[in-house]
């Protein structure tokens, strides 16, 4: 059985407790404006071009057909037309094409983060899986689960819900921990700003803590979009009605991830949007612990 990931990344600190490995899988069905991770968007390959290690050489120009043109910025992809941007990146002698998304079996990714097991000991860490939606090849990542707790590894699944609960619920049952992004409780505002209704993934929340699965909510705050106190109060509310020992994690809305879209050739959606200050982040915080929920303040 083959997995379907862009990279592993190793000594993470902010993916659950400790030193961990976190494996982000290609493949989300969500398509959130503000998400830092575009290229894990789908479930195929893409390919990021940076124009910085183009020196106009021509190379891929000379294979695409017609669909790559050099111009004095670099290359213009038309990503609607090329068919062979694989092709292309590979003729670049100067690397301005990564490849994201590749293959990877079982056994390949198991002995890859078994190496680290002594720093995940040590520090109380583990191997997270990430993404994108890696519970979206939840088969797969079973498979790789059951070997890492033969050798006794903390495992923690981060996800936003939106399969079916066949295969979150089978993957959720193996791993130690859960790290649940609530993105909206506005049943129209989560549709228009993620693609997708919410109803589905309030519901796996629910059936997660009946199942008593240790959790963490995520819960973003993007300015003008989801951070005003009706949305706060309203996701605080339903996350201390699943369980007084479930935690929350506030996340700030940030602008790591925007340099991605223009490489990819993507629209940025959220341009202009200001990252989220302290002071909502901090009023967030206070609203939890006043209903009872421990609470931290993440990225």
């Amino acid at each position: 059985m083959n997995g379907f990931i862009s990279k592993i990344q190793r000594y993470s600190t902010k993916d659950g407790p400790g030193v961990r490995s976190t494996v982000f899988a290609v493949g989300c069905h969500m398509k959130c404006l503000w998400c830092a991770n575009p290229e894990l968007i789908g479930d195929a390959a893409k390919f990021l071009y940076n124009p910085r290690r183009c020196v106009g050489c021509g190379a891929c120009v000379a294979r695409s057909g017609g669909s790559i043109r050099l111009t004095d910025e670099g290359c213009d992809i038309d990503r609607d037309a090329i068919e062979n941007l694989e092709e292309c990146a590979v003729a670049c002698y100067y690397d301005a094409y990564e490849q994201v998304g590749k293959t990877i079996s079982v056994e390949d990714l198991t002995a890859v983060l078994l190496r680290d097991k002594v720093f995940y000991d040590q520090s109380g860490g583990g191997v997270t899986y990430s993404g994108g939606e890696a519970a979206l090849q939840s088969g797969f990542f079973i498979e790789v689960t059951r070997r890492l707790k033969e050798a006794d590894i903390h495992v923690t699944l981060d996800t936003a819900g939106y399969l079916p609960w066949e295969r979150l619920g089978n993957l959720a049952a193996d791993v130690d921990l859960v790290l649940y992004d609530i993105k909206a409780m506005n049943a129209a505002l989560h549709k228009r700003y993620t693609g997708v209704d919410n109803k589905l993934i309030l519901d796996n929340a629910v059936r997660l803590a009946d199942m008593g699965k240790k959790m963490i909510v995520r819960m973003i705050l993007v300015p003008g979009i989801n951070d005003s106190e009706e949305e706060i109060t309203g996701r605080l509310k339903f996350i201390r009605a699943l369980g007084r020992d479930i935690r929350v994690d506030i996340l700030k809305y940030h602008k790591l991830g925007s340099g991605k879209y223009a490489s990819l050739g993507m629209l940025e959606m959220m341009e202009g949007t200001p990252e989220c200050p302290d002071e909502t982040a901090d009023y967030a915080a206070d609203v939890a612990a006043n209903m009872g929920i421990a609470v931290t303040i993440g990225g």
